[in-house]
């Protein structure tokens, strides 16, 4: 009864292996292919065909006065350089850019952790957004003249607002994403309040934050230049903004086109350089990100 519960054994056998042939080694893709898959050569001939168009319908309008061509704008940004004009404007802007930008970034970081730490906060922010975030930043211009002055208060109020409630919604967004098993680990180790934001919250929610961060960026960037455009002259000395309203006064077409391919060039930089990089050390390298 109890030998026919034991299964029966198999015999045991070796099975001869075919012999081990070299895998075959895949040929290495084409120049041509290998260039094409380089991300900075197919953005740099998207370039390249839009200056191309850009001088070609120039030549075919041919008045400089309306739309100079590619050339003649290359020609005038090398100069602005060159005299130092537009560097020491580039200098300007970016100084108060940054404060703003800063300073928008800590009210941000502030409120959105007051949200995460009681209901009261939560309210405030969900109120606040829903009243401001819609309000174009350039609209409270006429305001900010009034309250701060003629100089770069103006400016720094403006930017705060166009760069705070975009980076509060991002960051409020990415911390409600953190897992729960990560807020249960740091209420275990005793965290509260900021220390809880700071060792928990904030590293989970780095793509969002990241995200904000570009956004908020972008925002202020834009905001400086149409404020500056409108208002931008302290002491008689303006940002990039008011290089190209005064030459646009002038007629000198050719030197406002160069100051907007300047708020490209600037802007490309630092998101594709800036941004990138640290993106690069910290989400992608941690594997939030692809």
């Amino acid at each position: 009864m109890t030998s026919s519960l034991v299964p029966p054994i198999r015999p045991e056998y070796d099975r001869a292996l075919a012999p081990f042939v070299e895998a075959p080694v895949e040929r290495a893709l084409p120049l041509g292919a290998r260039l094409w898959q380089q991300d900075w050569l197919r953005k740099g001939l998207i370039v390249a065909v839009l200056a191309l168009v850009w001088e070609g319908l120039a030549r075919y309008q041919d008045n400089d006065l309306l739309l100079p061509g590619f050339v003649a704008t290359m020609s005038a940004l090398v100069d602005g350089l060159a005299n130092g004009e537009l560097l020491d404007r580039v200098r300007i802007s970016l100084t108060v850019l940054l404060q703003g930008y800063v300073y928008g970034i800590v009210l941000a970081f502030l409120l959105t952790t007051l949200a995460v730490s009681t209901q009261f906060g939560r309210d405030l922010l969900s109120t606040l957004t829903a009243m401001f975030n819609p309000l174009p930043a350039i609209a409270l211009l006429p305001l900010a003249l009034l309250w701060f002055g003629l100089g770069s208060g103006s400016l720094i109020f403006v930017l705060i607002h166009s760069v705070l409630w975009p980076m509060a919604l991002n960051t409020y967004s990415g911390f409600q994403g953190v897992p729960e098993t990560l807020r249960m680990a740091g209420r275990n180790y005793g965290l509260r309040g900021p220390a809880y934001v700071l060792q928990i919250l904030i590293p989970a929610a780095l793509p969002a934050i990241l995200s904000g961060l570009k956004i908020g960026w972008a925002f202020a960037w834009r905001t400086l230049i149409a404020a500056e455009l409108v208002f931008g002259a302290a002491s008689g000395r303006g940002g990039l903004g008011w290089y190209i309203f005064q030459n646009r006064n002038e007629l000198y077409t050719d030197r406002v086109f160069a100051g907007l391919v300047l708020v490209i060039m600037i802007g490309l930089v630092v998101e594709n350089v800036v941004f990138a990089a640290f993106e690069r050390l910290t989400v992608r390298r941690w594997g939030m990100a692809r």
